[in-house]
C-alpha cells in the first residue's frame, strides 16, 4: 500500500493536518478542542519507558540510566539496583514492563544497553524486583551478542502477549544492517521468551541450525514501538527507516520484513540503500510514512475516556515532527491518519495508563497526559 495523510473519518481531536512544512519545533503543545493536556512530570529529561505499579504510581525509565517512582506528581529519588548502562547515543536505560501477574510475583523487566563483554555495548533484558527504593533479584535474561561501539538503532521495546509470552525488540544497531538478515546474530528481530527468559520450544527457529532460538521476526531496523492489538491479540510493531519508509508491521512468527532487503527510504546521503519496496518471501507493512516521522512508542485507545468511537485507535508518537499520529483501522488496514497535537515534544513514548487515559512521555518536557474537557 502507499502512504497517506487523509482527514481521519472520525476525527480525533476535532484537527485538520497540519502542512509537514510547519516548524513544529518551535510550537507550543496546543489544547485540541474537547481534549487537554495536564504535566505528569516535567522533572525527568529523557524519559522512555512507563509502566505503573498495583497502586497507582509510575515506573519510568531515564535513558540516562536513573529510574524513578512517580506519586500523584512526585518524584522519587533514583531507584537504586539500576543496572550498569552504556550511555551511548540512543543507547541507555530503556523500556520497563510489568509481568501481567506482577500482583503476585512482583516480576518487572527493562531492556538497556549493557557494557557486558567490552568492546562497546549491546541491548540486554533483564528482570527483578521492586523492594523499597531499590531494584533486587535481579537476573539479565537475553543479553545481545557482538558488542559494538555504534550509538544506534538498540530498539527497544517490551510487550506481553495474552497468553504470557514476553516479546522485546533490538534493533540492526546503525551500521550493521546485515543483522537483521543473519539469524545467527542479534540485531534487528523480535525475540519471543517465557517469563523466566527459557526458550519456547515453539519458536521459530528452535530448530534452525546456527540460528538464534529466541528469534521470532527477522529483517527490522530499529523497533521501538511494541503493543498487542486488544482484538486479535496479535502484536505490532512500529521501527524507523531512514529517509522514508518508518513502517507498522504486525509480527508473525518466522516472518522476515525485509529490511535492509526491500524498503521504502533512501540513505542520508540521497542514495539508494534497499533493493526493491517489495519481493517474494518479505513482508510487506501495513503501513508507513515517507518522509519519515521518527515513531516512537504506540498504544490503542481501549477504555471509554475518550468517547466510544475512538475504542480500538491507534496512537503513535513523533520523534521528528514533535506530534502524535492517530491512524483509523478498519481490521488491520489503516484507512486514515491524522496528525494530532502539534508541538507537544520529540514523543518518545505513549501508553493507555490503568485509569484509561493516554500518558505521553517528551524528551526535554517530560510527561503528559491528555484528558477530555
Amino acid at each position: 500500500m502507499t502512504s497517506f495523510s487523509t482527514r481521519s473519518k472520525v476525527p480525533l481531536l476535532g484537527l485538520a493536518l497540519f502542512a509537514m512544512a510547519l516548524p513544529f519545533c518551535s510550537l507550543q503543545a496546543q489544547t485540541q478542542p474537547g481534549f487537554r493536556t495536564e504535566v505528569v512530570t516535567a522533572d525527568i529529561p529523557l524519559p522512555w519507558g512507563m509502566a505503573w505499579l498495583p497502586d497507582g504510581d509510575m515506573l519510568v525509565t531515564n535513558r540516562r540510566g536513573e529510574l524513578y517512582r512517580v506519586s500523584d506528581g512526585q518524584l522519587s529519588e533514583p531507584l537504586g539496583g539500576v543496572p550498569e548502562v552504556h550511555v551511548n547515543g540512543q543507547g541507555g536505560l530503556l523500556d520497563i514492563a510489568l509481568h501481567p501477574d506482577y500482583a503476585s510475583n512482583g516480576w518487572l523487566y527493562i531492556t538497556y544497553s549493557s557494557p557486558e563483554g567490552g568492546g562497546g555495548s549491546h541491548t540486554a533484558l533483564m528482570r527483578a524486583k521492586l523492594e523499597g527504593n531499590a531494584l533486587v533479584d535481579q537476573e539479565v535474561l537475553y543479553k545481545g551478542e557482538g558488542n559494538t561501539s555504534s550509538r544506534a538503532h538498540y530498539g527497544s521495546r517490551i510487550a506481553f502477549d495474552n497468553n504470557g509470552y514476553l516479546y522485546f525488540s533490538i534493533g540492526e544497531r546503525g551500521a550493521h544492517f546485515d543483522n537483521a538478515q543473519q539469524l545467527e546474530r542479534d540485531g534487528g528481530k523480535i525475540y519471543r521468551l517465557h517469563d523466566d527468559g527459557r526458550i519456547p520450544a515453539d519458536n521459530p527457529f528452535v530448530n534452525t541450525p546456527g540460528a538464534k532460538p529466541a528469534v521470532f521476526s527477522h529483517g527490522h531496523r530499529n523497533p521501538q514501538g511494541l503493543t498487542i492489538h486488544p482484538t486479535t491479540g496479535e502484536i505490532w510493531e512500529h521501527e524507523h527507516g531512514p529517509m522514508g519508509g518508518d513502517e507498522i508491521n504486525i509480527i508473525r512468527p518466522g516472518l522476515n520484513y525485509g529490511w535492509p532487503i526491500i524498503g521504502f527510504g533512501i540513505d542520508y546521503n540521497g542514495q539508494p540503500l534497499a533493493e526493491a519496496t517489495s519481493r517474494e518471501g518479505f513482508e510487506q507493512p501495513v503501513f508507513y510514512w515517507d518522509p519519515s516521522i521518527a515513531p516512537s512508542g504506540m498504544a490503542f485507545i481501549t477504555s471509554d475516556n475518550y468517547g466510544a468511537e475512538l475504542k480500538g485507535h491507534l496512537l503513535v508518537g513523533s520523534l521528528k515532527f514533535n506530534y502524535i499520529v492517530h491512524l483509523v483501522l478498519e481490521g488491520n488496514n489503516v484507512v486514515a491518519s491524522e496528525n494530532v497535537f502539534a508541538g507537544i515534544g520529540r514523543v518518545r513514548n505513549i501508553k493507555q495508563g490503568p485509569d484509561g487515559y493516554i500518558y505521553v512521555a517528551t524528551e526535554g518536557d517530560g510527561i503528559m497526559r491528555i484528558l477530555p474537557e
